[in-house]
């Protein structure tokens, strides 16, 4: 029961669970260890896979309800509740850094948008690992097999709004996605309004050029919300996967990692430790194991095995501001069912019984997209300050620079929310292809002790120069009399449209997104700034890998889900190949 070929580490807590909880399970890690174990175990050769997840078995239906998956992360009992350092360049403001803490990891708790980015992406990936894996062919083809997709649209909508092609998408994965049953009464109107204002219609994100305003595609089908655990729900005879195992350390014999350690339980491989504990908590692993930066390491006594200063460093992450009105009575029917307690949980009796009713229609259908400013950037000389490669990355055709999303439950999000106000219309607006390094580093010799996070929102020019033109091009949907001729009152946003009014609306109320990547960075060999090569491999240690969001060398313009769960795949097919399992 302590010997496997392979041994994957999932989701990774900041304090042990009590040894009272569930043991011995059949629950799963976070996307990209649940893929990568599913591939290891599902090989021919079928090797003996342990999957050790550090969260809770939790396996209750209803907390998989499509119109309530903005509420989980809420659950203090399913997320780690991490926070920030306070950031210097958004008034010191200590910023939400949830991640999952039960079945499923961080894609049970998340708002299940389900994007996998632009070609172009994936094309720049590859270019910086030298390592074709990577390019947009190949990743298309893991992620069709990962996904079973539903392109059904309500009855009576037009095609232009979703008309997704079945070639760039799968039909027998285990992930369900697609486009909710019923849609709010007021989705296609706003999507009309984005025409109007000069936004283009994309009738598909996921075809890999998200330029456009498409129709969300969800990680849920039939009002049931899909998570990593899909991916292991059925029994798979050669994996085991134990919950409440936190892992303090890799075990090392030398230079070769052997197994790992879990509340002084051992645990050994006799092929590879794969690291999948995501990019806030695989640095903590590898730090307290001895791989790191050797001044960190030394400071809190922990004996160096392999001076790694890249350990920790390259955090990125992407970031949002909301902009809220209040509507006229007619323009919406929030009001009529989140006003209503009674209607909310006759809604959750009839979502029980057959998975449909309002909880499978109330903010589970969205507006989705993304859009360059080439014109305003090319032209700022933060632009021309950036090097020539990052320049050319961010003008090929599909990678966007900003995204809008309509009909977000805001209200769910901010505190004392009056009741009057339900009739609301929300867009957030993001900010892709920031250019901010931030670190994850040490701060105790205790390795159930969380790291330090440090994103640095808005510390780059660039980022700021972004933040600004990003704002001010939403306005053209924000400010179009076709979108305000319903609005009653302002509730959240920015009072003016300078530079410096725009820049401190998200000062004040910038959110991260939770796209924690790039902490244990991929690159080719002698990177200064890599941790990992193409092959997921750690720096100086043989038999040790990492394979989730943390090696991305690239902060893909997604809801990075389906990165997570197409970077486990890779992972797992390189693995295959290499020890002929297949």
């Amino acid at each position: 029961m302590s010997t496997f070929d392979f041994i994957i580490v999932g989701t990774t807590p900041h304090l042990p669970i009590p040894k009272t909880k569930p043991h011995l399970t059949h629950l799963t890690g976070g996307p990209s260890g649940s893929a990568l174990a599913a591939g290891l175990a599902q090989s021919t050769a079928k090797p003996r896979v342990l999957l050790l997840e550090a969260g809770d078995n939790n396996e209750d239906r209803s907390l998989r309800v499509d119109g309530q998956r903005w509420l989980t992360f809420q659950n203090q009992s399913m997320n780690w509740g991490y926070k920030t350092t306070p950031q210097t360049d958004c008034g010191n403001r200590e910023i939400d850094y949830s991640r999952g803490r039960c079945m499923g990891g961080s894609s049970a708790i998340n708002f299940g948008v389900y994007s996998v980015g632009a070609r172009d992406d994936y094309q720049e990936w590859a270019r910086i690992v030298d390592d074709e894996a990577f390019a947009w062919a190949n990743i298309q083809r893991r992620l069709k097999e990962l996904e079973t997709f539903h392109g059904e649209i309500p009855e009576g909508v037009d095609r232009k709004y979703a008309d997704p092609q079945m070639a760039d998408h799968g039909r027998e994965g285990p992930l369900h996605v697609g486009y909710a049953r019923e849609w709010e009464k007021d989705l296609t109107e706003l999507l009309d309004v984005f025409e109007q204002a000069g936004f283009p219609l994309n009738p598909d994100h996921n075809s890999g050029n998200p330029i456009g305003m498409s129709v969300l595609i969800n990680s849920a089908y039939q009002g049931l919300r899909s998570t990593a655990g899909d991916l292991v729900k059925e029994k798979l005879e050669h994996l085991t996967i134990v919950t409440g195992a936190p892992v303090q350390r890799v075990l090392l014999e030398g230079k070769r990692a052997v197994g790992v350690e879990s509340n002084g339980q051992k645990y050994y491989a006799t092929k590879e430790v794969i690291l999948s504990a995501g990019a806030l908590n695989d640095p903590r692993i590898l730090m307290h194991s001895g791989i790191g930066p050797a001044a960190q390491l030394q400071q809190y006594n922990i004996p160096v095995v392999q001076d790694v200063p890249a350990v920790g460093q390259g955090l990125r992450d992407h970031c949002f501001v909301p902009m809220v009105n209040t509507r006229t009575e007619t323009s919406t029917d929030r009001k009529a069912f989140y006003g209503d307690k009674v209607a909310m949980d006759a809604a959750q009796k009839q979502w029980q019984t057959d998975g449909t009713g309002p909880w499978a229609k109330f903010a589970c259908e969205l507006g989705i997209g993304w859009f360059k400013l080439t014109e305003q950037l090319t032209s700022s000389p933060e632009f021309k300050a950036l090097p020539a490669d990052e320049q050319k990355y961010l003008l090929q055709e599909t990678v966007p620079h900003y995204e809008i999303i309509t009909h977000f439950p805001v209200h769910w999000f901010i505190p004392e929310f009056p009741s009057e106000a339900l009739n609301y219309s929300c867009l957030l607006v993001f900010l892709f292809n920031a250019q901010t390094r931030g670190e994850v580093t040490l701060q105790s010799s205790d390795p159930d002790a969380p790291l330090s996070f440090n994103p640095r929102f808005l510390a780059h020019p660039f980022d700021r120069r972004l933040a600004i033109e990003a704002l001010r091009d939403s306005f053209r949907i924000a400010k179009h009399e076709s979108y305000t001729k319903d609005n009653v009152a302002e509730l959240a946003m920015p009072k003016g449209e300078s530079d410096e009014d725009l820049l401190e609306y998200w000062r004040q109320n910038i959110s991260s997104s939770w796209h924690m990547t790039g902490t244990v960075k991929m690159g080719k060999k002698g990177d200064v700034d890599a941790v990992v090569d193409q092959d997921f491999r750690v720096t100086g240690i043989e038999n040790l890998r990492v394979a989730d969001m943390a090696v991305v060398p690239v902060l893909v313009n997604a809801h990075v889900q389906a990165v997570a769960y197409v970077t486990g795949a890779t992972c797992a097919e390189k693995l295959v190949r290499e020890y002929n399992l297949a």
